[in-house]
């Protein structure tokens, strides 16, 4: 457990991140070596099966080294051995070797949606075995912490092989500790999730920003660009920025944060927060479902429900236009519930976004709906734990 703490957020350590251009330490025998370990894991995982043979010619590794370090990840129980090779060759069949695939599984949670707490138990590609979910309505506080660590814990009784780890997608700002230092909608300050559920479980724990987990999902299992922002649409409102390739974060671990992103200068709502006119008061769903059922109940319901959605796009593209053309990305992706974004509010964003940049034929920015929207996070807090325990991204 201690390995996976000194690594919460690992993505700071990657080639060419800040924090490696900072440190002069030399490098160490044992750091190369846990970096091939890490190349034998990542290529098995995405490639699939191969022999000892071919591993070696795809790592530019010796064929001695490559048998040493996968004896040492069957060993840790990360690698098994399939069995002999179909492939027709001259000599001994090779044996083929692979990720451990039905021997390890995950645990993601989603606490970020509307009226649930959600958890699943997933295979090493992101396929969701097991479901449980825990009702929410109006809970704060404590009484949400515990519906959380009961969560977990039923979670983790529905895995049929060994748990590498469990990773948390929540609302709100969450620092390299897995404390999340504020979360207005559960009314939290300084809640020290990840300590709290590893005690109550036993198992690793990764917590993230709910955006971040989802953008980490849709870069990993949906294909998504390296220069990219994702909107979690939820109980709250939140990104999840991808650079260059990397997950941006910020100096205070807050980038993305623009649920409470005051937008226009004309008022609005009373926000949990205690400001007027936050992004989160336009957008989140349980706003949107306000000004929809409002809007139902007037003389023109239908008319007034595309002012509310046209409104909510236009609030939301104009929040987000000089951070994608300050950042030039390449897409901008919205994920939340389908029947409340397609269409009217869809097209509001694309339009505004679009016409509040500099303009470009084609458009410099595509903006769609992510796909598996339900299990965005799930699957984000599955990779967390994925590349922090093997190194697989």
């Amino acid at each position: 457990m201690e390995a996976l703490r000194d690594r919460q957020f690992s993505d700071h350590y990657r080639p060419g991140s800040r924090r490696t251009q900072r440190t002069s330490a030399a490098t160490l025998p044992s750091d190369g070596r846990a970096h091939n370990l890490s190349l034998v894991r990542q290529t098995l995982h995405s490639a699939g099966a191969m022999s000892r043979a071919e591993l070696s010619r795809t790592l530019g590794l010796t064929r001695v080294t490559v048998s040493d370090l996968v004896s040492e990840l069957i060993e840790r129980g990360h690698v098994v051995e399939l069995g002999q090779s179909d492939e027709v060759r001259p000599g001994k069949p090779a044996i083929l070797v692979d990720i451990n695939r039905q021997g390890l599984q995950v645990i993601g949670m989603d606490l970020a949606e509307n009226s649930v707490l959600r958890a699943a138990v997933l295979d090493l590609d992101g396929n969701i075995l097991h479901r449980v979910e825990h009702e929410l309505a109006e809970e704060t506080g404590q009484e949400v912490i515990q519906q959380v660590l009961e969560l977990a814990s039923e979670a983790a009784e529905r895995a049929t092989a060994t748990l590498l780890g469990i990773g948390v997608g929540t609302p709100g700002i969450v620092n390299a500790e897995g404390i999340v230092t504020t979360a207005p909608n559960f009314e939290w300050k300084d809640v020290p999730l990840r300590s709290l559920i590893e005690e109550h479980t036993g198992l690793p724990t990764l917590v993230s920003n709910d955006a971040d987990a989802a953008v980490h999902a849709h870069h990993t299992f949906g294909g998504g660009s390296d220069d990219a922002v994702l909107v979690k649409i939820g109980r709250g409102v939140g990104s999840g920025l991808i650079v260059g390739g990397r997950r941006a974060r910020g100096a205070h671990f807050a980038a993305g944060e623009i649920g409470h992103v005051t937008v226009g200068t004309d008022g609005g709502a009373m926000c949990k927060c205690g400001k007027t006119g936050c992004l989160e008061t336009w957008m989140s769903v349980p706003s949107l479902e306000r000004a929809l059922a409002e809007a139902a109940a007037g003389p023109e319901p239908e008319a007034a429900a595309a002012v509310v959605l046209r409104e909510a796009g236009e609030r939301l593209a104009i929040a987000l236009a000089p951070v994608v053309g300050a950042l030039d990305l390449s897409e901008l992706v919205l994920s939340g519930p389908r029947e409340l974004l397609a269409g009217t509010l869809l097209d509001a964003v694309r339009q505004t976004l679009i016409s509040r940049l500099l303009h470009q034929d084609p458009s410099p920015v595509s903006v769609r709906l992510a796909d598996n929207a339900e299990d965005i996070v799930l699957r984000g807090a599955a990779v967390m734990v994925l590349w922090n325990q093997l190194g697989v991204s």
